[in-house]
């Protein structure tokens, strides 16, 4: 395992630092822009305005990457967010924190797809799912840290603004100074829901309305608890039980999808996640019982995402991996801009836990969905289907989790993509060969005739460099 990751320890410790510094932002924005006076609504375009950004880096990031390459697109997205961390501070208006939300959507996804093609590319196919599923670990760890440095300073300061800038902007060392190559160009996925609903239409429906439903409680989570009484400390708190809930869940849930009827698995998952969210609002509980029912949530709430992306898998064949992969993630991306939007004009309505209903209702409307399509459609068998991926089926980025096929006539390859299989200290490098100019012919040798014999008379060889 150590070996496996020696090459890309850089690259993760980056990772962490990044995605640290911008976890802060699902907690602290939410509760600053309360203190500041915005109404929900304005909270939920403002978290809606992330999923469109990047939805918009997912599908414009890939050319950003072909104009500057790995690193250098790395360190000017990094820039863009470390930037917008500190101007939330600045200029706490909504319509300022709609676009600096936008940006970070955008930067964040373009930086996805960075760091998980250079993931992809320097692993091999035997170390692939260690890597990725160390990457996802990575991911919730950070995003669980970034919840809990909120409480280090007063929400209505720049402190919390400065240290997640801090972290982003300490993410550019690890990877500016790695001497791991930058992996070939990165590809340009055609996106084909239809190709995907015509296989395996509860994969995208759980995928949108699930992006729905965690779009929502990642944008308006904090102030809904916030709301219910809990002070800055317990909502980080609760924030991040929900996403050591969802971490801790993922691997045995897929796991048991393995052996049974996934759409089974998601239904009851479904079905228990309806129940656990509508109790949260009935009860409005608050204090520790509150943190106890977030843990539940998240739980029960978070993994539903990975059980539609390895469905999706089971019923495509591995030519339409990467299309599969692309489509799944903009379906929740696209959920997930609906979700804070239609999640504060319930809260709206004056129970700050309306939220929970909003994601209750959600749910119960999929596990109806996705009930039919059992009805309606044989499940595939065991022998159809693939094994559970942590990294595969991860909610965090854009890149698909296979070796892009140049011949795929799903992608759209750029000029100058080279295989990931090169070594790991040779960089790729992707410009033509200088062509050396042809040799000019020497000339003949001449023959001169004496009286007594032949004399073959040699042309004057030409110092080096001199040409004729």
């Amino acid at each position: 395992m150590q070996k496996s990751l020696r090459p890309i320890t850089s690259l993760l410790l980056g990772t962490a630092l990044l995605l640290a510094g911008n976890g802060v932002h699902f907690t602290l924005l939410p509760l600053r822009g309360s203190a500041e006076g915005f109404a929900d609504i304005t909270l939920g375009i403002i978290g809606s305005a992330y999923y469109v950004g990047f939805v918009t880096g997912c599908i414009a990031g890939p050319y950003v990457i072909l104009r500057a390459g790995h690193i250098r697109a790395f360190t000017a997205m990094v820039a863009v967010a470390t930037a917008v961390a500190l101007a939330y501070a600045l200029a706490p208006t909504p319509v300022a924190w709609i676009v600096f939300r936008a940006l970070t959507g955008f930067c964040l996804a373009g930086l996805f797809l960075i760091i998980e093609s250079w993931l992809n590319d320097r692993a091999e196919n035997s170390t692939r799912g260690l890597v990725m599923s160390v990457y996802v670990m990575i991911n919730f760890a950070a995003l669980m840290v970034g919840q809990l440095l909120v409480p280090l300073y007063p929400v209505t300061t720049g402190g919390a603004f400065a240290l997640s800038a801090i972290l982003c902007s300490l993410a550019i060392v690890p990877v500016a100074l790695t001497r791991s190559a930058q992996p070939a160009p990165i590809t340009i996925v055609k996106f084909r829901p239809m190709v995907l609903y015509k296989a395996a239409p509860v994969a995208l429906v759980a995928a949108f309305m699930i992006g729905i439903a965690n779009g929502a409680f990642w944008g308006l989570g904090p102030l809904a608890v916030a709301g219910a009484g809990l002070g800055v400390q317990e909502v980080a708190s609760f924030m991040s039980l929900a996403v050591l809930a969802g971490a801790l869940a993922q691997w045995p849930i897929g796991r048991i999808s393995d052996r049974f009827d996934r759409r089974l698995v998601l239904l009851v998952l479904l079905v228990a996640a309806t129940a656990g969210s509508a109790l949260i609002w009935f009860v409005a509980a608050s204090g520790p019982l509150l943190l106890a029912f977030g843990f539940v949530f998240g739980a029960l709430v978070l993994p539903g995402y990975a059980l539609a992306a390895a469905h999706g898998y089971d019923k495509t064949t591995s030519s339409e991996m990467v299309p599969t992969a692309a489509t799944i993630l903009l379906a929740n991306g696209l959920g997930a801009v609906v979700g804070p939007l239609a999640g504060s004009a319930v809260m709206a309505s004056g129970n700050p836990l309306g939220l929970f209903l909003f994601t209750a209702i959600t749910q119960a409307l999929l596990a109806v969905y996705v009930f039919y399509r059992t009805r309606v459609q044989v499940a595939p068998s065991l022998q159809e289907k693939t094994e559970f991926d942590l990294g595969a089926t991860a909610e965090v980025g854009a890149v698909a989790p296979v070796t892009t096929d140049p011949a795929d006539p799903f992608v759209v390859v750029p000029e100058g993509y080279q295989s990931s299989e090169q070594p790991a200290d040779v960089a790729a490098d992707t410009r033509q060969p200088q062509q050396d100019p042809p040799p000019e012919e020497s000339p003949a040798p001449e023959t001169v005739t004496y009286p007594d014999a032949e004399v073959e008379i040699l042309p004057p060889e030409r110092p080096p460099g001199v040409r004729s």
